[in-house]
């Protein structure tokens, strides 16, 4: 992790936060805390109804002020703005990101440093992905799970994070690093890791990366993903380096997300691969323009780079010789087949017997009724496997 801590020293965003439950009582709080988690955030806030809300508002170093969009919506809460003692540092900006609060925590990292900080858990997306891609899942957690909060990101290329300009060669490794330093910089100290797809690969460059500002123990879930070797999916299934070559010919302004669905569905991918395409598009004509417009919110360029290291990219190092404190989860689901070899499953078992003797821990999960998309297709399946993580 060298270089973290030099990092937090420059900046050129600002941010501020209200949290709204401080004054009800612990009964009130345990009828409540299944019903209701607290998201910070960097960007728009999620248009749902039964959460309350506080966006952080970007600035770069030529504002000398900032706001706070709050909305509490059809949930009746005390609210109570935490005071702020001197000006919020600059800090730089690394990623975008939210910050989803389960009902019990107590604890902002601009607002009150002297408290430890809650149990915290990282969710990371795959390839064309986004943190909104774990938003509904977050939340059925931090209401399950009160007393822990859940970092979405978007990783470099993708989502709000796309326009965040960064040094380097777009990797796994770099990625991985990303959030290391996004982690650090919000003094929060990872539990639990959880990585679909490309995520995967990040979380486990992560263990390998730092060993601050990862906790020990430390838990990692890995996807429907292997440490070494990237399988295409069979029929149905995403086609990444494919799909990506696709959008390049695309133009980067559109007119209509439908011409897009039907563009790719015609080129052979699926309804539902298209429709999880288009997401990514954001509307960019004026309000009361009768011409609509939208273009791409992501670096295709720089995901393609990413796409080639994900393929390149062998981890089982870590895995084989997992460090003493960290446990690895590997999670196939049931019809993905074609991502997973008879070797794959032979060495992750070898490396279950060797971990145990050595302080640390790898195990195997079948998600069942599940093919890639593991938290789209089988959400209560994957609830019950990754809840063991956070009791």
């Amino acid at each position: 992790m060298a270089g973290v801590s030099s990092f937090l020293a420059c900046g050129c965003w600002k941010t501020s936060i209200t949290v709204g439950e401080s004054e009800l009582r612990p009964s009130s709080i345990r009828g409540i805390n299944r019903r209701l988690a607290i998201t910070t955030r960097v960007s728009r806030p999620f248009e749902e109804d039964m959460f309350h809300f506080a966006r952080f508002a970007l600035t770069d170093s030529r504002r000398a002020s900032h706001k706070l969009v709050q909305s509490s919506i059809r949930m009746a809460l005390v609210d109570e703005r935490l005071e702020r003692s001197g000006d919020v540092a600059n800090l730089p900006q690394i990623l975008a990101y939210d910050l989803v609060q389960g009902a019990l925590v107590r604890w902002s990292s601009v607002v009150d440093k002297s408290k430890p900080d809650p149990p915290t858990a990282v969710l990371l997306h795959g390839i064309l992905g986004g943190r909104k891609n774990w938003a509904s899942f977050a939340r059925r957690l931090a209401q399950e799970f009160p007393m822990w909060q859940f970092l979405l990101v978007d990783l470099r290329c993708h989502g709000d994070s796309a326009s965040i300009k960064k040094k380097g060669p777009n990797t796994v490794a770099s990625a991985a690093l990303d959030v290391l330093k996004l982690v650090a910089q919000l003094r929060v100290t990872p539990r639990v890791l959880v990585g679909h797809s490309f995520g995967g690969k990040v979380a486990l460059s992560m263990v390998e990366q730092a060993a601050k500002p990862l906790a020990r123990p430390v838990r990692v879930w890995v996807l429907d993903a292997t440490p070494g070797k990237v399988r295409p999916g069979g029929d149905g299934e995403d086609h990444p380096g494919e799909l990506i070559t696709f959008l390049s010919t695309l133009p980067k302004q559109v007119s209509s997300k439908r011409g897009i669905v039907n563009a790719l569905i015609q080129d052979g991918f699926s309804k539902d691969v298209a429709q999880w395409v288009v997401t990514n598009l954001r509307q960019t004509s004026s309000p009361g323009s009768s011409l609509s417009s939208f273009s791409w919110v992501f670096d295709l360029k720089g995901i393609a780079e990413m796409y080639n290291s994900y393929e390149e990219t062998n981890l089982w190092k870590i895995v084989e010789g997992v460090p003493r404190g960290v446990h690895v989860n590997f999670l196939k689901a049931e019809r993905s087949l074609h991502r997973w070899a008879l070797e794959d499953l032979q060495r992750i078992h070898a490396a279950e017997e060797q971990a145990a003797d050595e302080g640390g821990g790898v195990q195997m999960h079948v998600l069942e009724d599940a093919g890639h998309w593991v938290h789209a297709d089988n959400p209560d399946g994957l609830f019950r496997i990754l809840s063991s993580s956070f009791q």
